[in-house]
């Protein structure tokens, strides 16, 4: 039986990790995860949630602070991994880790290789408007997610799709596919194919100025960026009522409208949400929240915030930089 040591922090990593303590197939010898970080109010040490996973299943948890460290890599080495599974860790491995093990690092990457590399390919999928994504396996090497690539599986982005559900679908499709992949791999069934670098993108990480809503741009960009923004940092634009209001919009819709006007221009604020102008066409703002307020569907929304056709709402770089 081989001995598989897990990496993973996010919550990305959950759905592969609890695959491998279910399979009789391998040996999960340890996981390894990033240190306890202060969040909240009140900055209180938090467990990720592969930790709690781990704990729960009764693994042995390591938490270098930095993995590179030799004392780190000592660790790693007693445990004797035949194989290393990576998923959402956090941290770049270094080349002594990377060789460490027999059959090498196997990464589950949620992105269709070589398009997104980097920190944010789900955001990114859904910014950019893309019709489909999927995840890759594939054998890791000392560059940002440029390996040999094992295994893949597609899956379509759905009107109704935003960030979070498209997470949570390919977290359980990396699982399943790292599975699939992960004994085929040591049995020598599996002729990596390398990457096009030709084609490869970047898919940088998100950054709360991200969020905010130009309403020069047309309404399908604006669409993307609402979706794409789910649950982090949020799309978000201002309206001036007495005090600027930093508006958080958690789901809208596309509409179609004549061209002229203002983007930016209310053009109805109802039970079925505000609609606005944009640069091209409309978004009807379905689900909002304002700054320290909770989510709300809009016709609730505006029973307690006061929005009107002819008001403008605007696209403000210096706002939004609290947290909703």
């Amino acid at each position: 039986m081989k001995r598989v040591l897990f990496m993973g922090t996010a919550e990305l990593a959950v759905a592969s990790l609890r695959a491998l303590t279910a399979s009789p197939a391998f040996e999960l010898v340890g996981v390894v995860t990033q240190p306890d970080r202060p969040q909240g109010r009140k900055l209180q040490l938090k467990p990720s949630p592969v930790k709690v996973t781990a704990i729960d299943a009764g693994l042995k948890v390591l938490q270098p602070e930095k993995v590179r460290a030799e004392a780190s890599l000592s660790e790693i080495r007693e445990l004797r991994p035949d194989v290393i599974v990576v998923a959402a860790y956090g941290q770049i491995l270094p080349k002594a880790l990377l060789d460490m093990p027999l059959h090498g690092c196997l990464n589950v990457h949620t992105s269709l290789l070589p398009k997104y590399r980097g920190a944010a390919p789900i955001q990114w999928a859904v910014l950019n408007g893309d019709p489909e994504t999927g995840v890759t396996i594939m054998q890791m090497d000392p560059g940002l997610d440029t390996g040999p690539m094992l295994s893949q599986a597609r899956t379509m982005i759905e009107a109704s799709d935003d960030s979070q559900k498209l997470h949570d679908r390919l977290a359980g499709m990396g699982a399943t596919l790292l599975m699939e992949t992960l004994g085929q791999w040591i049995a020598g069934s599996i002729q990596p194919i390398p990457q096009n670098n030709d084609l490869a993108t970047h898919a940088r990480k998100i950054e709360k100025s991200d969020g905010l809503l130009d309403w020069k741009l047309s309404a399908v960009n604006l669409w993307n960026r609402v979706r794409g923004l789910v649950p982090w940092p949020g799309a978000y634009c201002t309206h001036r009522a007495g005090d600027t209001a930093v508006l958080k919009v958690w789901e809208a819709s596309l509409e179609s409208v004549s061209s002229d006007g203002e983007p930016g221009r209310v053009l109805s604020a109802g039970a079925e949400g505000v609609l606005v102008r944009c640069g091209e066409g409309a978004l009807r703002l379905k689900s909002l929240q304002r700054e320290g307020g909770k989510r709300l569907p809009a016709r609730e929304f505006l029973q307690g915030y006061h929005i009107q056709a002819g008001e403008v709402l605007a696209a403000c770089a210096a706002c939004g930089t609290g947290t909703a």
